[in-house]
């Protein structure tokens, strides 16, 4: 029995990619390591299927034409045969000793039989200029090492919204959901931290730092001059996710769920409202896709786009008649929220 499927996503990895999957293989047969080479143009195949055949009983190599993290995701869910699921970025890491404590964890609940369908753990950023961590906990909003439901958590904060870093599903709860991550898209982790979560009835929060995310370079997905420049892939995101629920929908999940869920529509809405009109460059197309991109969100699901647009904080943004202003002040909340975790 494979207790947790581990998916790296690689494309052009060769140089990093042996640091992540060690760590893992370390572990032993509890685990299966799905190497997902997404069209490399280096060697990053080869080193797959070189792991393959060492860890013939661990690893799964997975060669595929270019599509994207997206496809790479989705190809480990196809594929995958362990009772949970985490995706790992091949320049990121676990810890080996910090997976066989998370294995030890499952076993216990399943002694017990308690089959639980999100563990929920911390994750640290890993600034690569100067040798520093910031990490990321919950311990304010939910009850820790222990099980429990979507009704017992506390408020979060912006700061520390859950990302795909801190989740790993069971499997079949992602198969459920129905999720599907578009190709040849940045930011989908943004979808796959929102469609499962209503289909999750039992949550166990595990107190370690489990996810270590690498921050260091200067095409990373995260730098705000990047996410402009990909403003279309972040549309085609937060639409995915804006319908995912109509708001009639999110009202039926239990309440903090549904409060949480609407902070997460209305974090992602912010997010594409600074990568589309957050810089000087292309202005006058700029402007006209934001308005074509507000126009379909009215149509495709009004209630939920009054209440984001007219009867939330983003409101006083999205507000402004002034497009220049709304700029500016996209461009600061976002630099000042970078500085502050030393994403840029």
């Amino acid at each position: 029995m494979k207790y947790i499927t581990f998916t790296i996503p690689c494309y052009n990895s060769q140089d990093y990619m042996r640091h992540i999957i060690d760590n893992l293989v370390a572990v032993g047969e509890d685990i299966e390591v799905i190497i997902v080479n997404d069209g490399s143009k280096d060697d990053t195949g080869k080193i797959a299927d070189e792991y393959e055949k060492k860890y013939p009983t661990i690893v799964k190599a997975i060669q595929k034409e270019n599509g994207g993290h997206g496809s790479g995701v989705m190809a480990g869910i196809r594929n995958g045969t362990g009772l949970y699921y985490k995706v790992v970025d091949s320049d990121d890491w676990v810890e080996t000793e910090d997976v066989i404590k998370m294995l030890d964890l499952i076993k216990k609940h399943l002694e017990e039989k308690e089959e639980i369908d999100l563990y929920i753990s911390n994750y640290v950023y890993e600034h690569a200029s100067d040798n520093t961590q910031y990490q990321m906990h919950y311990r304010y909003c939910l009850p820790v090492n222990k099980i429990f439901t979507w009704n017992e958590m506390k408020h979060v904060k912006l700061s520390t919204i859950f990302l795909m870093h801190s989740l790993m599903f069971r499997l079949d709860v992602l198969k459920e959901s129905k999720m599907e991550l578009p190709n040849h898209t940045f930011y989908v982790d943004d979808i796959y931290a929102y469609i499962p979560l209503p289909y999750c009835e039992k949550i166990y929060y595990n107190d370690l730092d489990f996810y270590h995310y690498f921050i260091g370079r200067a095409d990373q997905s995260i730098n705000f001059g990047t996410m402009c420049k990909r403003y279309d892939q972040q549309m085609r995101v937060f639409e995915i996710i804006f319908n995912g629920f109509t708001l009639k929908e999110l009202k039926t999940f239990p309440k903090p769920l549904y409060k949480y869920m609407f902070k997460w529509v209305m974090t992602i809405m912010a997010i594409t409202t600074m990568t589309i009109i957050g810089t000087k460059e292309d202005k006058p197309m700029r402007k006209e896709e934001y308005k074509k991109f507000l126009r379909r969100l009215k149509a495709s699901e009004k209630k939920l786009y009054n209440k984001v647009r007219h009867r939330s904080l983003l409101s006083l943004v999205l507000n402004i008649p002034t497009y220049n202003i709304k700029s500016f002040l996209c461009r600061k909340v976002y630099t000042r929220y970078q500085r502050k975790m030393k994403l840029g």
